[in-house]
């Protein structure tokens, strides 16, 4: 089996991040999105994974290389424009070949990941078997109406009344059957080649198309308060860790991973939490579910439920909370006396907050 991994988007719900950086590489408790997805791929057995990358594509073929490092190997394939889900499966052709594979989308977080899945499609090989999450509001979803056996009867995308609460995880599994199925169909009325649809082809020829239900955390990491609600997430799975320094005035509690190099002096650090290698944290108050990433500083401030990039600094601020701050970012006040802000800071910005 091979595995195709989508990371072409482009990112507008996350701006200004996805200015100056592929959303599939936020990370989520110092790890890029796109990190995770090739794990859980990985965890499959599966290491032959084909990567569609748009006009981003140097910076995530700089950040992930050819995959070694993860125990994969990376092929990447250009896509001009977001042409739809199906588009990537025909742009992929000749990587594929007529070998099963995993279509997982890049921006997906699912810490439990979809082994399940993946054995229930390697026993009873169905032409397409999808992961559907049960929602609230299916509206929201492209929503599959289920059989009593878990075979899929019908798609819908965003219906104005479900007949169904499961919604489409983005994470497929196909045989060689979906490339006929591609072929078949035409653009959508937004111009773009549907997955959906092309499983329905499958549906509508007789093919057998199955589901199967993920019942775990599921996050599309879109926007910033989803990527703080998975940081917070991935942060609660974490294990304590100390290879920087800690000194003696400094206190941690709980689940607290200080890096090699990292340095916490006259601090209190509640976690979970992560300072990333090469970071300082100094006479600060850092607060659960914080992820403070590489060669960050955080001096005179209190700061909770925030994910610091690289080489971020945050100085004099008692009170940011649920914040995202960008790389080479600076954070800073002109009076004293600062109390509760959500800051939303850019790649290289500096924001000064008065009282």
């Amino acid at each position: 089996m091979k595995a195709l991994v989508l990371a072409g988007g482009s990112g507008t719900r996350l701006r200004p991040f996805s200015y100056s950086m592929p959303k599939q590489l936020i990370p989520i408790a110092n790890t890029p999105v796109l990190v995770h997805v090739l794990e859980n791929i990985r965890d499959l057995g599966v290491t032959d994974i084909g990567v569609i990358v748009g006009h981003r594509g140097p910076e995530i073929d700089a950040a992930l290389g050819d995959g070694s490092r993860f125990g994969v190997k990376l092929t990447y394939i250009s896509q001009d424009a977001p042409r739809g889900l199906a588009h990537t499966v025909a742009v992929a052709r000749d990587f594929l070949g007529d070998d099963d594979f995993v279509m997982y989308l890049g921006d997906n977080v699912l810490p439990e990941g979809v082994a399940a899945t993946a054995e229930e499609f390697t026993a009873r090989r169905p032409a397409a078997q999808i992961v559907v999450h049960k929602v609230t509001d299916p509206r929201q979803f492209g929503v599959a109406e289920l059989g009593p056996d878990g075979e899929v009867l019908r798609l819908v995308e965003k219906p104005r009344e479900p007949r169904s609460d499961m919604a489409m995880v983005g994470v497929y599994f196909f045989t060689s059957a979906i490339h006929r199925a591609v072929d078949s169909i035409e653009p959508s009325a937004r111009g773009e080649l549907e997955i959906t649809d092309a499983i329905q082809w499958l549906l509508a020829s007789g093919a057998d198309v199955r589901a199967t239900q993920y019942g775990g955390y599921w996050k599309d990491a879109g926007n910033v308060e989803d990527v703080l609600d998975c940081n917070r997430y991935l942060l609660d799975r974490l294990a304590p860790s100390v290879e920087g320094d800690v000194d003696d005035l400094s206190e941690l509690l709980g689940a607290v991973v200080v890096e090699a190099g990292a340095r916490v002096t006259r601090s209190r650090i509640e976690g979970p939490v992560i300072i990333g290698a090469g970071s300082v944290v100094e006479d600060s108050h850092i607060g659960p579910h914080t992820s403070i990433g590489r060669g960050c500083l955080v001096s005179d401030s209190a700061v909770e439920n925030s994910i610091a990039l690289d080489e971020a600094s945050v100085s004099g601020v008692k009170g940011l909370r649920s914040s995202l701050i960008g790389r080479s970012a600076s954070v800073g006040t002109s009076e004293q006396g600062v109390d509760r802000y959500r800051l939303v800071v850019g790649d290289h910005t500096r924001v000064e907050v008065t009282a």
